[in-house]
């Protein structure tokens, strides 16, 4: 059975297969604000995703505990199967979370039929400016990744988006759609593979 030659959720047709947009970073880095403009984008092309994002997956999975880093790994695979199975049938689903571990990301890109991880990159002084929640500034350090606990950052992500500065996550949407756009549309292994080692930075 032979793929279709085109650009997969680029138009108003079903997709052949589906694919996993997984936005990670750090806690204030913008996921949730760049997944909903993405969401939004897919919709407009007749292609509505499933938005994943990890605050509201904690609730319905009724896990608002274990912000320990065990804890952190077994809800972060947790999401990686969740958007895997969903888009082995034929769904774009989009994740959201911290989820900084090497383990996870590289199952996800293992598992998932068509994969595109994202690095949303802000530095910690914008962090902390960001930071309403006090999450930073907070009497407990050893819950917060990039403080207490440490970040493995992706080794190989598709896009890294300084999403700080001039960068307006408007912005950040648009190169990650042209990345996914660029990665979805190859249809041959060997082009998949060699799109998934291209790296950018806006």
């Amino acid at each position: 059975m032979h793929r279709q030659e085109n650009a997969l959720f680029t138009d108003h047709t079903a997709p052949s297969e589906g694919a996993v947009v997984w936005l990670t970073g750090l806690a204030g880095s913008g996921k949730t604000t760049v997944a909903e403009i993405l969401a939004e984008r897919w919709r407009e092309r007749g292609v509505p995703p499933i938005l994943l994002d990890g605050d509201v997956m904690r609730e319905v999975l009724d896990r608002r505990g274990g912000y320990d880093p065990g804890s952190r790994l077994k809800m972060a695979f947790t999401y990686g199967k969740f958007a895997c199975a969903l888009a082995r049938q034929g769904h774009l689903v989009i994740v959201a979370t911290i989820s900084l571990f090497h383990a996870v990301q590289r199952w996800n890109r293992e598992h998932a039929p068509r994969y595109c991880e994202v690095l949303l990159d802000v530095p910690m002084p914008e962090l902390h400016r960001r930071d309403k929640k006090g999450l930073y500034s907070g009497s407990d350090p050893e819950c917060v990744v990039g403080l207490g606990q440490p970040a493995q950052f992706p080794e190989h992500p598709d896009v890294v988006v300084d999403n700080h500065g001039g960068v307006s996550p408007h912005r950040a949407a648009d190169r990650i759609m042209e990345k996914a756009d660029e990665l979805f549309s190859a249809v041959t292994p060997a082009k998949i593979g060699l799109a998934r080692r291209q790296k950018e930075k806006v």
